[in-house]
């Protein structure tokens, strides 16, 4: 039984002032910057921990490569893509011509939105990392 749970919250925001979008988006950046001490603390630990087979084993070699693609798309998307996102919203605040409020509230449903998704995904990525570090003696 599939069911579609709706956020309140979005249908919220979708609606809100510009103010509220922007409050928003400071939030994710200082997430973002959390995760990123988590990221650097999980590569710490998967590093520091010595197996003998740790070369060998397609677990964790599985683990590194998601370590470094969350860490990539920490850097590299989702903090860009919010800043670029902050800066459209300064543009449409100094009233410059061609700029609209629904393309910003269009571009904030969908950083929303992937930001949602990685949520999930990183925290089982955390769940799995967990698993693996209890598992080592």
């Amino acid at each position: 039984m599939n069911k579609t749970i709706l956020n309140p919250k979005k249908q919220f925001l979708l609606g809100a002032g510009l103010d509220v979008l922007h409050f928003e988006s400071r939030e994710w950046l200082d997430t973002i910057a959390f995760w990123k001490d988590e990221v650097k603390f999980f590569d710490h630990l998967l590093k520091r921990k010595e197996t003998s087979d740790k070369n060998n084993n397609p677990e964790y070699k599985k683990m590194l490569i998601n370590l470094e693609k969350i860490y990539t798309d920490l850097f590299e998307g989702f903090e860009d893509n919010i800043i670029e996102h902050e800066q459209l919203l300064s543009r449409i605040e100094l009233a410059e011509k061609g700029l609209s409020d629904n393309d910003y509230r269009e571009k904030h449903r969908k950083i929303s939105s992937k930001i949602t998704s990685f949520k999930v995904d990183f925290k089982i990525f955390k769940s799995i990392v967990f698993e693996y570090v209890k598992g080592l003696k």
